[in-house]
């Protein structure tokens, strides 16, 4: 069927939203022209007295209401946007243009619409900041360990960070949204409490797509560091500490002037945009550990952690297969896509040649049909990959790496690199430093910077 023009609708509108305590439910609604109505709930793992109801936790379901709405706005993209749930001052309606514009990037660009002008939040009287600054003024800076809450989705990256945490002290809860038997694999390696949240999108948005409504990537993390959010502050715990890298702040490609960047609520520039936001809605602290390191480093410091080996996966392709079964082990990864080629890559840069066919399930260097993947994860044609990888100088980092290896010089995809890139590389032991160094870009606070191994 043919795609809707975007002008079938004329205004979006966030609804209202309410919090059942005694039933552990929050709800979302919002609507089409007061007439397609969508309801999105969200259920947590235990109900509440109704005393949990607070200003400082409605400020927070607000924020939520506003992020959740992306999904559904973007069926048709109306030209207008009501917010019948609250009001926005000029700085806010800033903040929510500026996600909905860069988080629907390559929403955009896939599509082929010109973004400019689209989206625009309108501006009321908004939260009146001077009355709240008693929420943004009490002390964090204990040197006394906090109770942690980390977004855990099983991979690499929240297993760093929830073994760092703990190795310093602090009590840590992994969360995820919806039930995964590698998840759950994961924490029980972890042996960390796992908290659950269930998410129920609108069936009606599906059944919107399936008959050609816009469709494409919604920046799902400025969604869940929200709801994450809301649950330590639920929960009663200080901090939420995500896991986002240094590379997710660079783009993917442009559309127009704006910077197209599949990971755009994984960045820099989003983190500290919603730290400034919420500081005037709740004390708990918001931020990305492993904002200093790149996915090399990372991967550096995961080798450390064998006991993982078994249970982890990086692969999207795999979440969708393994979510049919129970089973899982080795070869969880499709070995077909950019991510499963990326993070073989900077395995190969630390890993001899049998782990990585054991972890893997095959040689990924030595599959001609990811030959041009690796081009354009190695920068040479195209641009990266939308999918959540790292750039082009990481990749070239790990390909050198593992190129002294001297393990996978038959391969097709590293002759190509001996070929055409290696060539070009004047200082590749400098470019190796520079990734594995930790960068000084980061919204970590003061009482967490020592979190971070200093090597």
């Amino acid at each position: 069927m043919l795609v809707p023009p975007m002008d079938t609708y004329s205004s979006f509108n966030f609804d209202s939203y309410a919090f059942f305590p005694e039933e552990g439910l929050i709800e979302l609604r919002y609507n089409l022209d007061d007439s397609l109505r969508f309801t999105e709930t969200i259920k947590l793992s235990q109900s509440f007295p109704s005393s949990a109801s607070s200003p400082q936790l409605d400020r927070l379901l607000f924020l939520l209401h506003l992020i959740g709405g992306i999904s559904y706005y973007k069926t048709y993209l109306p030209k207008t946007i009501e917010i019948k749930s609250g009001s926005l001052n000029a700085k806010e309606a800033a903040f929510w243009t500026q996600v909905y514009e860069n988080g629907l990037g390559e929403f955009f660009y896939k599509n082929k619409i010109d973004h400019r002008g689209v989206v625009k939040f309108p501006v009321g009287a908004g939260l009146d900041e001077t009355s709240q600054r008693d929420v943004s003024t009490e002390p964090h800076h204990s040197g006394a360990p906090k109770k942690i809450l980390v977004p855990f989705g099983g991979g690499k990256d929240s297993i760093v960070t929830a073994e760092l945490l703990k190795a310093a002290g602090h009590d840590v809860t992994l969360l995820r949204i919806g039930h995964h038997p590698l998840i759950t694999a994961a924490a029980k390696t972890a042996q960390l409490p796992l908290l659950t949240i269930e998410r129920r999108l609108d069936p009606l948005l599906f059944a919107l797509n399936a008959e050609g409504a816009l469709n494409g990537h919604v920046p799902i993390t400025a969604y869940l560091s929200i709801l994450s959010v809301i649950i330590a502050e639920l929960y009663g715990f200080s901090a939420a500490v995500w896991s986002n890298e240094r590379s997710a702040s660079e783009g993917n490609t442009k559309l127009h002037e704006l910077e197209v960047n599949h990971q755009w609520s994984k960045g820099i520039t989003f983190e500290k945009s919603l730290q400034e936001m919420l500081s005037t809605r709740t004390h708990v602290q918001y931020f990305s550990l492993l904002r200093p390191w790149s996915e090399l480093r990372i991967v550096k410091e995961f080798c450390k952690y064998s006991k993982y080996f078994e249970s982890f996966t990086s692969c999207n392709e795999n979440w969708r297969i393994a979510a049919k079964s129970e089973s899982i082990g080795f070869g969880l990864w499709c070995r077909d896509c950019p991510k499963c080629a990326f993070a073989f890559t900077l395995f190969a840069g630390f890993f001899p040649r049998t782990t990585l066919e054991v972890l893997f399930g095959a040689n990924l260097f030595a599959s001609p049909s990811l030959v041009q993947t690796f081009r354009e994860l190695l920068g040479l044609q195209g641009f990266k990959p939308f999918e959540c990888v790292g750039t082009a100088d990481e990749v070239r980092a790990a390909f050198f790496l593992a190129h002294v290896r001297d393990e996978l010089e038959d391969t097709p995809s590293m002759q190509m690199f001996v070929n055409e890139v290696l060539p070009t590389m004047k200082n590749p032991e400098v470019l190796i430093a520079q990734e594995l160094a930790a960068g000084t870009d980061h919204a970590i606070p003061k009482e967490f910077q020592d979190v971070l191994p200093r090597n």
